[in-house]
């Protein structure tokens, strides 16, 4: 299987212009399981809340034990507020919600 069957670059909205390669399966995991739980409406959810919603929508042959799940969550988060598909709200903690309905449209990096 080539390397781009199974890597994806990323962004990240924090560092406009640097791109990361990452494990495909992985993050097309955590990007389903964040925009499932996501709502659309500001101003969203905690991330810290995020990550206890999604871990039930996670495999354990992608994330054992919720293992690595808040990097990755992170690094999905970055991107899709990167790609405009999801936005952070104002204030503190930090909250996000999706832009647009949930329906698999949104294009992959």
């Amino acid at each position: 299987m080539s390397d781009t069957a199974t890597r994806i670059m990323i962004e990240n909205i924090v560092s406009p212009g640097h791109v990361q390669r990452v494990d495909r399966a992985k993050y097309e995991a955590m990007r389903e399981a964040l925009l499932a739980i996501l709502p659309t409406d500001p101003p969203g959810m905690a991330v810290a809340d995020a990550k206890t919603a999604l871990l039930s929508h996670l495999s354990d042959a992608h994330f054992p034990s919720g293992a690595k799940a808040g990097w990755w969550l992170k690094a999905v988060q970055l991107d899709l507020e990167a790609k405009k598909v999801i936005a952070r709200a104002f204030g503190s903690p930090v909250r996000v919600f999706r832009l647009q309905p949930h329906g698999g449209a949104e294009t992959l990096g």
